[in-house]
């Protein structure tokens, strides 16, 4: 379905290039991402916003029709409520430290969260006395709503914020967020969803959601890494402090006052990664010009490859359903007896293929279930191919009976 696109990527035209099935963390750049970059460097290296010259005037034009470009894609209101980031762990860091907050007011997430999605919300319990509680999810680590909707109920007029993962890092199942938002809005609570994993494979529409906020990173969207972006509804954003202050936060200042800018401008504090920012345009075009609803399903295809050969050997344990078609490109599993960095090396030397290997920055569902040796991690996207996952799943098979 993509294999034409494979041309546009500089790694894949390699004469043996390898079978890059790390997408989960970061995605390859086609040469339009990369060529955006290198001419800002080489013919408008300016800084956008501030000065009024010829290189900073193109610049501040391409940033605004970034910013109109991912308000677009995902069916945001209005244009400034996208708010620039270095990537979706600012985002969050953004939302839960810019808000303010009584103590006892109750934080909830799941049990598989991102460190980015559940160490500041600790942090906070440490700092300000939030109730910090976690709702689990079934056996088989899809979401259980009759858990959330006890948990939101026993947090009463307590409920202050839920921030879930659209789509788990850890396993690549979706949570029913539109539901689950309107649970939480019946009992008056924001709502936060982490986009990371989401955004790059799916239509994400966040009025139809009906969140307040959705982070996300856009190295894992075909652009630049040091790039990510944060949504909000603009009557929170007003209301928010900003975590990272100075240059153009502000409208001006006075030796005792200040007068903060309107959003976004209010959240992008220093220098911008301009480079990164006319990449971020160029990857919106790219992804803008693939059907989203494509992607998925030839992830899901992929994925069901992977599945079929590994799913009955012993030694190897599937994370989450074993119907492929709940974990989208993300097949990851437990090893019996051996760690999954050794056997992630031996899958790059051995035949080229790359994953993920470790806690995912999960640690904390690994720790809960007495797991030190990590997990193996592989993670498809549109440019992947059929013979790249029979040999990730070949490979596999064949390590772990050679060694067992």
């Amino acid at each position: 379905m993509f294999s034409k696109r494979r041309e546009d990527f500089p790694t894949l035209r390699a004469e043996s290039p390898p079978a890059y099935l790390d997408n989960a963390c970061m995605t390859l750049r086609p040469d339009s991402v990369i060529d955006a970059i290198k001419t800002y460097y080489e013919q408008h290296p300016g800084c956008g916003g501030r000065s009024v010259h010829r290189y900073a005037t193109t610049v501040s034009r391409k940033m605004a029709g970034t910013r109109r470009k991912m308000a677009e894609l995902f069916n945001a209101p209005n244009t400034e409520e996208i708010v620039f980031t270095k990537n979706a762990t600012h985002s969050l860091n953004q939302v839960a430290k810019g808000l303010s907050w009584q103590k006892g007011d109750v934080v909830l997430t799941t049990d598989r969260e991102h460190n980015s999605n559940l160490v500041p919300w600790l942090q906070l319990e440490e700092e300000f006395g939030i109730d910090h509680r976690i709702v689990r999810s079934n056996d088989d680590n899809t979401f259980n709503m009759e858990n959330f909707e006890k948990a939101c109920a026993d947090a009463g007029d307590k409920l202050k914020m839920v921030s879930l993962s659209h789509v788990g890092n850890l396993d690549g199942v979706a949570v029913p967020i539109k539901q689950a938002a309107k649970v939480a809005k019946d009992h008056g609570a924001l709502f936060c969803i982490d986009g990371a994993q989401s955004t790059p494979h799916m239509k994400v529409d966040v009025q139809d959601l009906g969140v307040d906020f959705m982070a996300f990173s856009i190295h894992k969207m075909m652009g630049p890494s040091g790039m990510g972006g944060l949504w909000g509804k603009m009557e929170l954003l007003e209301n928010m402090r900003s975590i990272q202050s100075g240059g153009s936060t502000v409208q001006t200042s006075h030796y005792d006052s200040m007068t903060w800018s309107s959003p976004p401008a209010k959240f992008e504090g220093g220098l911008g990664n301009y480079a990164g920012i006319l990449g971020t345009d160029a990857a919106i075009d790219y992804l803008s010009g693939l059907n989203l609803d494509d992607i998925h399903q030839h992830e899901v295809r992929l994925n069901k490859v992977m599945t079929s050969i590994i799913k009955d050997v012993n030694g190897i344990n599937i994370i989450g359903p074993t119907d492929a078609s709940k974990r989208g490109g993300i097949c990851s599993v437990l090893l019996d007896g051996f760690d999954a960095h050794d056997i992630a090396l031996i899958l790059d030397e051995a035949a080229g293929v790359m994953v993920r290997s470790g806690m995912h920055c999960v640690h904390s569902w690994f720790n809960d279930k007495g797991i030190d040796t990590g997990s193996l991690r592989a993670s498809a996207y549109l440019y992947n191919t059929e013979e790249e996952v029979k040999l990730f799943a070949e490979t596999l098979v064949e390590a772990v009976e050679t060694m067992s």
